[in-house]
């Protein structure tokens, strides 16, 4: 086997790892810290695609685009939060019902204001070169993005203020109630957070993933099952689980057949699953 196609191929699952990632990480946050599984995740990320989208065409410069999706996302779940999820805690499958029909609700809004198909932005026309074979730029870029947004959550929960607040309000909210913090607030916050990590997934994957009503299908579906792999450890084992799951994927589809490769994402969650049914870091030590 050539060097330069094993390269090839190494670079392109890593960088599909990192989409998936970078697609799953608002999940695992509103996940691991509130007990809320969000299925409205996936339509968040088209929110924030849309927005990105929308920016764009009225003439902001794409980078720009980026904070509005954000800033558009967590507006959206933050009222989300305070008028659904709010009354829902602890009741997980009832959580699970709302979020799914918000997320019906969501998916006919953009079919109605956007129609099936839209334009999308172009992905910039840089590439490298690995001896007789050709990688676009952008796709690998995603491998940093997910590496940064990684450490970004991780130093907004453990080392701020704010992080330590959202783990005792969800941890001991009596406790945390008892000594001045504010848990609703603080809940609200949290999930608004998830919410615009999903807008910023939907705008920084939009010239890869051009926007459609259902492109948040197919992310929340497997982002869903990596976040359900992790674990208890949601942030580190959401990594460990989306480079697993979907770099294997991804090299599996590039030797065989893309359908080979979910088949090969499915079978592999499904054995993780049964030899760790509480996830693959339920005995680790750390706990984000």
């Amino acid at each position: 086997m050539e060097f330069d196609f094993l390269a090839t191929v190494l670079l392109s699952s890593l960088s599909s790892a990192s989409i998936l990632l970078i697609a799953t990480i608002g999940l695992a946050v509103v996940y691991g810290l509130m007990g809320v599984i969000n299925l409205a995740h996936g339509e968040f990320l088209m929110v924030g695609a849309y927005s990105a989208l929308t920016a764009t065409q009225i003439g902001l410069p794409y980078p720009l685009a980026i904070p509005v999706a954000v800033l558009m996302t967590m507006i959206i779940g933050a009222i989300v939060e305070v008028l659904i999820i709010r009354r829902l805690y602890g009741r997980i499958f009832d959580t699970m019902l709302a979020t799914w029909g918000l997320g019906m609700i969501f998916n006919q809004g953009a079919v109605l204001l956007f129609g099936t198909v839209t334009p999308g932005i172009g992905m910039p026309q840089w590439n490298i070169q690995i001896g007789d074979y050709s990688l676009a730029v952008y796709p690998l870029l995603m491998i940093v993005i997910a590496a940064l947004m990684v450490i970004f959550v991780y130093i907004l929960m453990i080392k701020t203020v704010y992080g330590m607040k959202a783990r005792a309000s969800i941890q001991s909210p009596q406790m945390a109630q008892a000594i001045g913090i504010e848990s609703t607030r603080v809940n609200t916050l949290t999930f608004a957070v998830g919410c615009g990590l999903a807008g910023f997934a939907g705008a920084i994957l939009l010239p890869i993933i051009p926007a459609t009503p259902s492109m948040g299908m197919f992310f929340a579906v497997k982002g869903f099952l990596t976040v359900v792999v992790a674990g208890p450890v949601t942030l580190t084992g959401s990594a460990l689980a989306a480079l697993g799951l979907g770099g294997g994927a991804s090299l599996t589809a590039s030797f065989m057949t893309s359908v080979i490769g979910d088949v090969f994402f499915f079978l592999i969650t499904a054995l993780l699953l049964w030899l760790y049914p509480m996830g693959i870091s339920a005995k680790w030590r750390r706990k984000l």
